[in-house]
């Protein structure tokens, strides 16, 4: 038995070797299209891990058992099976994926494929920023659009600053529209869920926003919720909390620090004259110099306090996020339902926010020609909790306290009118908004073969609610108050669609008509002077005195667009657009303006004559259009106020009165703006590298602007059309897959953008007799600049000790140099010093994939030149008895003048100049916006445990800010007047709000 099996023993592992053995296959992998080899594509051996890539020269190894099936795919192109016959060389052709130039954008009021696209409209790439604290989908749109322009949200649940392709308008609407699933979005993008978006895109030229019409002219924004697809359900849930902390740490001086800035403050006295006023007067006292009683003791000597006013009002903050969804379908019908919850404490204490929201989309297909459905979402916001004033905590005194000995608050720590700053804090606030929105839609497919009829009932409605008690206002004796508001609109859409194909000729058409009706209305009832506070704002009637105010208003459109298009083979195409609104808001002599575009399509590579090695595709587009501004309501009639205009003996209440406020003009009529785009779509290296490129040029005119009037009138101003408009850019976006591997691949997005406008016309006024069109000087706005132009001193540095100072003027003023070199100082030497725009807008985005882990970073910068983006950056400070008082952010006191500091960049001085001018900053910034580490665990692990996946994943944002800006951040806008009163942007100084870094941990689990 034993010789048996001993015998049996090499046939066994010769059949053993003969099941495993391998057949060497090699071959080449090409493109159908010009019959050039592909670099990278991946070969797999079919049902398992197997694989290869192909080299610089489109060839392959590969080793499989037996007669395998090879699995052959690269990105572009459609993944092709083959099952090698015989021992010959492979030969696998591929063809182009043409489903690349199928994808479906957003357009308005329907969809249109990418290959038909003639306008200017990108899609944002949200998904590459899923797994980053964002509260608001805006933050994920932050420099990937070229000509999208959003800003930093540095306050809890707040929206950030939103634009489009720059200004167009002086006084009209600035406002990006806001399309969600079809219908026009009025409510704030933070009641929307990030988790609820499907895609994002963007309408940038006249010739794609003039579908909108009269509310287009800043750019639209089409935002598409998630749906449910045919299949089993699906159950998706994410979790992540995010660490916070201020992109630059700042934080105010201590006891010894501030008496060290009050002696450098006092060099006229505290230092010698023999030193240049730089050395120690040994003789000086400053205990001597403090400006209040109670700010020494009986001896004579600084008191000891030392309290930490900035620690009690500020923290680390956080974002916890729990988002849930189920979606799932039949070829009947279709769901998803989300549920989410957001909670947000930033930096400073009580700026929280916290949101819970639902969404239902459902789809249903009772029969083949009938299409209904709702998309639906409720958001619950809750903004609870006052902050305190940030100025007033900053200039907290460490020298000072909030309690005495006895617990007992101090309500005016330094015995001057700076409250408590738990004045601020300690109220009891209720501040809820509850958003709702619904979009029932039908749409049936009419007889005739590619002709469909929709409805849309669009539906939007808030209710806002304010409430608000503290026993510290009005000098300790209470005040309260109850404002409640609500908003609703409905949009109604008749929109019927014609798409068809006729041999070579592709033919659309795409008519609408709707209404839209808006109202608002707001109540108030405010108390103060109370009794005692113990039911706050619940018992307004103990007050002594109560008022009471009301504000309402409705404003309705009325539009019909009719949009067709046209494509011959692919090659060839045309859109042509006209729309017609009708806005309640202007007077009856222009109600309605029509606003047409064309644009036009050459897809270059579809020639059959047109033959270039490595270049996969190219279509260039061209288009014009016009869009519109429309005015605020009512802004074209003669409007009436109310106020106490008369009194009828000693002690008796005022009686009402009304007067005309404002004058009527029925005359005015829409802000049109026009617009030239050009654009090239291209992709190369069988489709390896591809991006866009867009020139543009627009023209408004008809500006909507407040002319100055003669006061004799009874008014100072009036809304008219004034002046004209140039806005000129240039965009780019390249996207590439630098490296594609079977394990390994790495791609990338970079996109550019500027923008640049002036003014070429405003009132027509030439007053002094040039033949030249006069300024308008005391507006800021001048012929041939920009909306932005800064108007004001160009400043050289501060005045040293020793310096030849003219008249007027001292060691630590501004130096203001003598433009018109007259020998003075004066009005005459104010200037265009720069503008407030920026140059040049970047963004790069890196994802890096091996395996199931996942690498990406994404860097955004706003860059301005010598004489743009500038910020007003000023600090210029007498020294008084409120210098040696006030407290201070460290950087800032490290960066004013003295004659110990020469360097300084704040002016510091114990003389007022004749002129204090401001001093501006370049905001420019390079930013490490968002960087993302995930990891899928193994599909094995999973199975085994019955989920489809998990993946856990760590973010960071806003990690790392290169800038040359001080302050708290060079980014978001503040606000601040101008020479001439008028409203210009900055970015955040020290006494504003910083922005906050965030490190992420979260999980994502599908079931």
């Amino acid at each position: 038995m034993r010789k048996k099996l001993f015998l049996l023993l090499p046939v066994l592992l010769l059949s053993v070797v003969g099941a495993y053995a391998q057949n060497v296959l090699r071959g080449i992998v090409i493109s159908a299209t010009d019959e050039e080899p592909i670099i990278g594509a991946s070969v797999v051996e079919k049902g398992t891990t197997n694989g290869t890539v192909t080299d610089m020269d489109g060839r392959f190894q590969l080793s499989v058992k037996g007669n395998a099936t090879l699995v052959v795919s690269y990105i572009g192109f459609t993944t092709k099976e083959v099952t090698p016959a015989g021992s010959g060389e492979i030969k696998v052709v591929l063809s182009e994926d043409d489903n690349l130039l199928d994808d479906v954008v957003v357009v308005g009021y329907g969809t249109m494929r990418k290959s038909d696209l003639t306008g200017a409209v990108s899609r944002a790439n949200i998904q590459a920023f899923e797994k980053s604290p964002n509260t608001n989908l805006l933050q994920s749109l932050q420099g990937t659009v070229p000509g999208l322009n959003v800003g930093q949200a540095n306050s809890a649940g707040s929206d950030p600053a939103l634009s489009i392709r720059g200004a167009n308008t002086i006084s009209g609407s600035t406002a990006v529209l806001i399309v969600l699933d079809g219908i026009i979005y009025t409510g704030s993008i933070s009641s929307l869920n990030p988790a609820d978006i499907e895609s994002v895109d963007v309408l940038k030229d006249a010739s794609a926003t003039a579908v909108y019409g009269a509310q287009a002219a800043n750019g639209v924004l089409l935002i598409t919720t998630k749906k449910g697809a045919k299949g089993k359900a699906k159950v998706t849930f994410s979790t992540s909390y995010s660490i916070q902390s201020p992109t630059h740490k700042l934080h105010t001086m201590n006891r010894d620090e501030m008496l060290r800035f009050d002696n450098e403050c006092l060099w006229l006295y505290s230092k010698t004259e023999a030193s240049g006023y730089r050395e120690q007067d040994p003789n000086f006292k400053l205990s001597e110099r403090m400006p209040d009683a109670w700010m020494t003791d009986d001896q004579g000597n600084i008191i000891p306090g030392d309290y930490n006013w900035w620690d009690d009002f500020t923290r680390n903050g956080s974002i916890w996020e729990n988002k849930l969804s189920i979606s799932g379908g039949s070829d009947a019908m279709s769901y998803l339902i989300s549920l989410g919850n957001t909670k947000q404490k930033n930096y400073l204490l009580n700026d929280d926010y916290s949101r819970n929201s639902i969404r239902v989309n459902l789809d249903i297909q009772p029969v083949k020609w009938l299409k209904a459905g709702v998309q639906a979402f409720g958001s619950f916001e809750n903004r609870d909790g006052q902050e305190t004033y940030l100025p007033f905590l900053i200039e907290c005194s460490p020298l000072t306290k909030p309690y005495d000995e006895d617990g007992n608050m101090i309500h005016y720590p330094a015995h001057d009118a700076r409250e408590n700053p738990y004045h601020g804090s300690l109220v009891d606030d209720y501040d809820r908004t509850n958003s709702f929105f619904a979009n029932l839609y039908a749409e049936v497919q009419l007889p005739l073969k590619g002709l469909t009829y929709r409805i849309n009932f669009g539906n939007n409605y808030r209710v806002g609610e304010h409430n608000y008690a503290s026993e510290f206002a009005e000098n300790n004796k209470g005040q309260a108050y109850k404002h409640h508001s609500t908003y609703y609109d409905y949009t109604l859409d008749n929109i019927l669609n014609y798409n068809n194909t006729f041999g070579k000729h592709t033919v659309g058409a795409t008519f609408v008509y709707g209404a839209s009706r808006r109202k608002y209305s707001y109540t108030a009832a405010d108390s103060k002077l109370f009794p005692r506070m113990t039911l706050g704002y619940n018992s307004l009637e103990l007050a002594e005195i109560q008022q009471t105010s009301s504000d309402a208003w409705v404003e309705t459109l009325l539009y019909q667009m009719l949009r067709a298009n046209y494509s011959y083979d692919g090659r060839y195409l045309i859109t042509a657009t006209v729309r017609r609104d009708g806005f309640s808001g202007f007077a009856s002599n222009n109600k309605f303006a029509v606003f047409p575009s064309v644009a036009l399509g050459w897809v270059v590579t579809n020639e059959k004559w047109f033959k270039v090695p490595h270049l996969d595709y190219l279509k260039l587009r061209a288009g014009y259009g016009v869009s519109g501004n429309q005015t605020s309501r009512y802004s074209s009639l003669a409007r009436v106020n109310s106020s106490i205009g008369y009194v009828f003996g000693d002690g008796q209440p005022g009686a009402m009165r009304q007067e005309l406020a404002s004058m009527q003009n029925s005359d005015l009529k829409w802000e049109k703006t026009a617009g030239f785009n050009f654009g090239l779509d291209f992709a190369v290296l069988n489709n390896r590298i591809s991006g866009n490129i867009e020139f543009y040029t627009t023209k408004t005119k008809d500006l909507l602007y407040d002319v100055a009037i003669p006061s004799i009138t009874g008014f100072t101003s009036i809304r008219s059309n004034v002046g004209e408009i140039k806005n000129k850019g240039f965009e780019m976006t390249i996207n590439s897959r630098n490296i594609v591997t079977k394990d390994f691949e790495w791609t990338s997005m970079f996109n550019l953008s500027t923008n640049s406008n002036k003014i070429t016309k405003l009132a027509g006024l030439d007053t002094d007799g040039d033949g030249k069109e006069d300024d308008l000087t005391s507006s800021s706005l001048f012929i041939g600049e920009s909306l932005s132009s800064i108007y004001d001193y160009t400043i050289d540095g501060i005045y040293q000790v020793g310096d030849d100072i003219p008249e007027g003027y001292h060691p630590g003023n501004y130096r203001i140099v003598d433009i018109n070199n007259d020998g003075e100082i004066n009005e005459k030497d104010r200037s265009i010093i720069g503008k407030t725009d920026p140059s040049v807008r970047m963004g790069l985005l890196n994802s890096f994939k091996y395996k199931g882990l996942t690498l990406s970073f994404f860097l955004n910068a706003v860059v301005g030149g010598s004489k743009s983006y500038l910020g007003k950056n000023s600090y210029a400070e007498l020294v008084n008895d409120n210098t040696l008082r006030h407290n201070r952010l460290t950087e800032q006191v490290d960066k004013f003048w003295t004659p110990s500091n020469p360097g300084g960049i704040y002016a510091l001085y114990h003389a007022n100049p004749a002129i204090n001018p401001f001093r501006y900053e370049n905001r420019s910034f390079l930013r490490l916006q968002d960087i993302t580490l995930s990891y899928d665990l193994p599909r094995e692990w999973m199975r085994k445990i019955h989920i489809e996946g998990i993946n856990i994943y760590m973010s960071c944002k806003n990690l790392l800010t290169f800038t040359g800006w001080n302050g708290w951040d060079p980014e978001p806008n503040a606000t601040y007047q101008d020479i001439n009163g008028q409203n210009r942007v900055t970015g955040m100084r020290y006494e504003d709000r910083p922005v906050m870094k965030s490190i992420t941990f979260g999980m994502n689990i599908n079931l």
